[in-house]
Protein backbone atom coordinates (compact mmCIF):
# COMPACT_ATOMS: atom_id res chain seq x y z
CA UNK A 1 0.00 0.00 0.00
CA UNK A 2 2.74 2.31 1.00
CA UNK A 3 4.69 1.37 -2.35
CA UNK A 4 1.12 2.86 -4.15
CA UNK A 5 0.50 5.95 -2.77
CA UNK A 6 4.19 6.26 -3.37
CA UNK A 7 3.83 6.17 -6.72
CA UNK A 8 0.83 7.74 -7.02
CA UNK A 9 2.59 11.30 -5.34
CA UNK A 10 5.36 10.95 -8.29
CA UNK A 11 3.04 10.63 -10.67
CA UNK A 12 1.07 13.49 -9.19
CA UNK A 13 1.00 16.27 -11.96
CA UNK A 14 3.78 19.04 -10.36
CA UNK A 15 2.36 22.20 -8.21
CA UNK A 16 2.57 25.49 -9.73
CA UNK A 17 4.32 28.16 -7.61
CA UNK A 18 3.55 31.76 -7.77
CA UNK A 19 6.32 33.25 -6.24
CA UNK A 20 6.60 37.09 -4.77
CA UNK A 21 9.78 38.74 -4.92
CA UNK A 22 10.51 41.92 -4.03
CA UNK A 23 12.10 44.57 -6.45
CA UNK A 24 13.84 47.70 -6.16
CA UNK A 25 17.18 48.75 -7.68
CA UNK A 26 18.68 51.32 -4.77
CA UNK A 27 21.23 52.53 -7.61
CA UNK A 28 18.70 53.61 -9.59
CA UNK A 29 16.57 56.60 -9.08
CA UNK A 30 13.73 56.16 -11.26
CA UNK A 31 13.31 52.25 -9.22
CA UNK A 32 10.66 51.77 -6.46
CA UNK A 33 10.10 49.02 -4.53
CA UNK A 34 7.66 46.80 -6.11
CA UNK A 35 6.66 42.78 -5.68
CA UNK A 36 6.85 41.29 -9.14
CA UNK A 37 5.25 38.12 -9.64
CA UNK A 38 6.69 34.71 -11.01
CA UNK A 39 5.30 31.43 -11.49
CA UNK A 40 7.09 28.36 -12.08
CA UNK A 41 6.84 24.37 -12.43
CA UNK A 42 7.58 22.40 -8.52
CA UNK A 43 10.16 19.62 -9.05
CA UNK A 44 11.07 16.95 -6.91
CA UNK A 45 13.24 17.98 -4.15
CA UNK A 46 13.02 22.05 -5.10
CA UNK A 47 14.96 24.53 -3.05
CA UNK A 48 14.14 28.52 -3.51
CA UNK A 49 17.70 28.75 -4.66
CA UNK A 50 16.70 26.27 -7.44
CA UNK A 51 13.96 28.41 -8.08
CA UNK A 52 15.43 31.66 -8.15
CA UNK A 53 17.51 30.11 -10.52
CA UNK A 54 15.31 29.03 -12.84
CA UNK A 55 13.36 32.40 -12.83
CA UNK A 56 16.75 34.21 -13.63
CA UNK A 57 17.41 32.09 -16.15
CA UNK A 58 14.20 31.52 -18.03
CA UNK A 59 12.48 34.91 -17.36
CA UNK A 60 13.92 37.71 -15.59
CA UNK A 61 18.19 37.63 -15.92
CA UNK A 62 17.98 40.66 -14.10
CA UNK A 63 17.01 39.47 -10.66
CA UNK A 64 19.29 40.03 -7.94
CA UNK A 65 20.00 37.33 -4.92
CA UNK A 66 23.20 36.23 -3.60
CA UNK A 67 24.61 32.33 -3.32
CA UNK A 68 28.80 30.70 -3.05
CA UNK A 69 27.82 27.41 -1.63
CA UNK A 70 24.61 26.15 -2.21
CA UNK A 71 24.98 24.02 0.94
CA UNK A 72 24.02 26.16 3.80
CA UNK A 73 27.75 26.86 4.91
CA UNK A 74 28.12 30.58 3.31
CA UNK A 75 25.00 32.38 4.87
CA UNK A 76 24.72 34.26 1.14
CA UNK A 77 21.27 33.26 0.40
CA UNK A 78 20.17 34.76 3.41
CA UNK A 79 16.87 36.39 2.76
CA UNK A 80 12.95 36.73 4.24
CA UNK A 81 10.59 33.78 3.11
CA UNK A 82 7.14 34.67 3.83
CA UNK A 83 8.17 37.25 6.41
CA UNK A 84 11.01 35.04 8.07
CA UNK A 85 14.64 34.80 8.10
CA UNK A 86 16.03 31.81 5.94
CA UNK A 87 18.27 30.34 3.81
CA UNK A 88 17.40 30.01 0.32
CA UNK A 89 19.28 27.05 -0.44
CA UNK A 90 18.48 25.02 2.46
CA UNK A 91 14.67 25.97 2.19
CA UNK A 92 12.26 22.95 0.02
CA UNK A 93 9.79 24.57 -1.57
CA UNK A 94 7.63 21.74 -0.97
CA UNK A 95 7.38 22.55 3.17
CA UNK A 96 5.57 25.76 1.90
CA UNK A 97 2.36 26.89 0.06
CA UNK A 98 1.94 27.53 -3.75
CA UNK A 99 2.22 31.04 -3.07
CA UNK A 100 5.76 32.27 -2.14
CA UNK A 101 6.73 35.98 -1.08
CA UNK A 102 10.58 36.58 -0.46
CA UNK A 103 12.40 40.04 0.57
CA UNK A 104 15.77 41.07 1.08
CA UNK A 105 16.75 40.89 4.55
CA UNK A 106 15.79 44.13 7.01
CA UNK A 107 18.41 45.93 8.24
CA UNK A 108 21.54 46.07 5.98
CA UNK A 109 22.45 47.90 3.10
CA UNK A 110 20.68 46.81 0.09
CA UNK A 111 22.28 45.94 -3.02
CA UNK A 112 19.56 45.44 -5.23
CA UNK A 113 16.06 42.84 -4.88
CA UNK A 114 17.09 40.01 -2.91
CA UNK A 115 20.83 41.34 -2.65
CA UNK A 116 21.91 43.03 0.74
CA UNK A 117 26.09 43.76 1.76
CA UNK A 118 26.04 41.41 5.03
CA UNK A 119 30.12 41.70 4.58
CA UNK A 120 30.15 45.42 5.41
CA UNK A 121 28.25 44.95 8.77
CA UNK A 122 30.00 41.88 9.66
CA UNK A 123 33.63 43.36 9.32
CA UNK A 124 32.59 46.75 11.02
CA UNK A 125 31.14 45.02 14.09
CA UNK A 126 34.22 42.15 14.01
CA UNK A 127 36.50 45.13 14.34
CA UNK A 128 34.90 47.12 16.74
CA UNK A 129 34.46 43.97 18.65
CA UNK A 130 38.19 43.04 18.15
CA UNK A 131 37.46 39.58 17.48
CA UNK A 132 40.46 37.86 16.62
CA UNK A 133 42.56 36.24 19.72
CA UNK A 134 44.88 38.46 21.72
CA UNK A 135 47.71 36.73 23.00
CA UNK A 136 50.24 38.16 25.80
CA UNK A 137 53.48 37.70 24.09
CA UNK A 138 54.33 36.98 20.17
CA UNK A 139 53.63 33.37 19.19
CA UNK A 140 56.49 31.18 17.08
CA UNK A 141 54.72 30.46 14.24
CA UNK A 142 56.76 26.98 15.03
CA UNK A 143 55.99 26.66 18.18
CA UNK A 144 53.12 24.26 19.20
CA UNK A 145 50.09 25.01 20.69
CA UNK A 146 49.10 24.22 24.06
CA UNK A 147 46.71 20.78 23.92
CA UNK A 148 42.94 21.70 23.82
CA UNK A 149 40.67 19.90 26.05
CA UNK A 150 38.39 17.45 23.49
CA UNK A 151 35.07 19.18 25.25
CA UNK A 152 36.85 22.68 25.10
CA UNK A 153 37.14 22.32 21.95
CA UNK A 154 34.22 21.24 21.14
CA UNK A 155 32.41 24.45 23.03
CA UNK A 156 34.72 26.89 20.57
CA UNK A 157 33.64 24.88 17.77
CA UNK A 158 29.76 25.08 18.45
CA UNK A 159 30.01 28.72 18.64
CA UNK A 160 32.51 29.02 15.58
CA UNK A 161 29.54 27.34 13.27
CA UNK A 162 28.15 31.00 13.01
CA UNK A 163 28.21 31.37 8.96
CA UNK A 164 27.17 35.16 9.47
CA UNK A 165 24.04 35.16 7.04
CA UNK A 166 22.83 37.92 9.09
CA UNK A 167 19.12 35.89 10.11
CA UNK A 168 19.71 36.63 13.86
CA UNK A 169 19.69 40.21 13.24
CA UNK A 170 16.94 41.03 10.62
CA UNK A 171 14.84 39.02 13.21
CA UNK A 172 16.19 40.61 16.56
CA UNK A 173 14.03 43.46 17.82
CA UNK A 174 16.39 45.88 19.52
CA UNK A 175 18.42 45.62 16.18
CA UNK A 176 15.78 47.13 14.34
CA UNK A 177 15.44 49.86 17.26
CA UNK A 178 19.25 50.20 17.84
CA UNK A 179 21.46 50.23 14.74
CA UNK A 180 24.79 49.76 17.07
CA UNK A 181 23.55 47.11 19.12
CA UNK A 182 25.84 44.26 18.38
CA UNK A 183 23.24 41.26 17.65
CA UNK A 184 23.33 37.77 18.41
CA UNK A 185 26.44 37.13 15.85
CA UNK A 186 28.49 39.47 17.84
CA UNK A 187 27.90 38.34 21.20
CA UNK A 188 28.10 35.03 19.80
CA UNK A 189 31.71 35.57 18.98
CA UNK A 190 32.27 37.37 21.85
CA UNK A 191 31.14 34.00 24.03
CA UNK A 192 33.54 32.21 21.62
CA UNK A 193 36.70 34.10 22.38
CA UNK A 194 35.75 34.06 26.19
CA UNK A 195 36.74 30.32 26.14
CA UNK A 196 39.43 30.30 23.98
CA UNK A 197 42.34 29.80 26.98
CA UNK A 198 45.00 31.42 24.17
CA UNK A 199 42.88 34.82 24.26
CA UNK A 200 44.33 36.40 27.63
CA UNK A 201 41.98 39.47 27.65
CA UNK A 202 40.61 39.50 31.09
CA UNK A 203 36.35 40.18 31.95
CA UNK A 204 37.25 43.68 32.35
CA UNK A 205 38.38 44.19 28.73
CA UNK A 206 35.03 42.33 27.29
CA UNK A 207 33.09 44.42 29.44
CA UNK A 208 34.18 47.36 27.99
CA UNK A 209 33.20 45.79 24.76
CA UNK A 210 29.47 45.00 25.21
CA UNK A 211 29.07 45.68 29.43
CA UNK A 212 26.59 48.44 27.59
CA UNK A 213 23.34 48.54 26.09
CA UNK A 214 24.77 48.16 22.81
CA UNK A 215 25.76 44.65 24.16
CA UNK A 216 24.32 42.26 26.05
CA UNK A 217 21.85 44.56 28.19
CA UNK A 218 20.43 45.56 25.03
CA UNK A 219 18.77 42.60 24.33
CA UNK A 220 15.20 42.28 25.03
CA UNK A 221 15.49 38.15 25.03
CA UNK A 222 11.92 37.92 22.39
CA UNK A 223 13.97 34.61 20.88
CA UNK A 224 14.39 36.10 17.38
CA UNK A 225 17.41 35.24 16.99
CA UNK A 226 17.18 31.76 18.43
CA UNK A 227 14.37 30.88 16.39
CA UNK A 228 15.58 31.90 12.86
CA UNK A 229 19.22 30.61 13.41
CA UNK A 230 20.05 28.12 10.40
CA UNK A 231 22.33 26.65 12.70
CA UNK A 232 20.77 26.35 15.60
CA UNK A 233 23.29 27.36 17.82
CA UNK A 234 22.05 28.49 21.01
CA UNK A 235 22.34 32.32 20.97
CA UNK A 236 20.33 33.11 23.95
CA UNK A 237 21.48 30.62 26.12
CA UNK A 238 24.94 32.35 25.69
CA UNK A 239 23.47 36.15 25.69
CA UNK A 240 22.06 34.84 29.06
CA UNK A 241 25.44 33.10 30.28
CA UNK A 242 27.12 36.66 29.46
CA UNK A 243 24.53 39.27 30.30
CA UNK A 244 24.89 37.06 34.25
CA UNK A 245 28.68 37.52 33.76
CA UNK A 246 28.64 41.20 33.03
CA UNK A 247 26.05 42.21 35.97
CA UNK A 248 28.48 40.69 38.48
CA UNK A 249 31.11 42.81 36.95
CA UNK A 250 29.46 45.70 36.45
CA UNK A 251 28.02 45.70 40.03
CA UNK A 252 31.52 44.66 41.22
Amino acid sequence: MIGILHRRRRNDAPRRLEIAVLRHNPADPASTPRLQQFTIEEAEGMTLFIALNEIRATQDPSLQFDFVCRAGICGSCAMLIDGRPGLACRTLTRDLGPRITLAPLPFFELIGDLSVNTGKWMRGTSERLQTWIHASTKVDADALEARMEPELAEAIYELDRCIECGCCIAGCGTAQMREDFVGAVGLNKIARFRLDPRDRRSDDDFYELIGDDDGVFGCMALLGCHDVCPKQLPLQTQIAYLRRKMAVLGLS
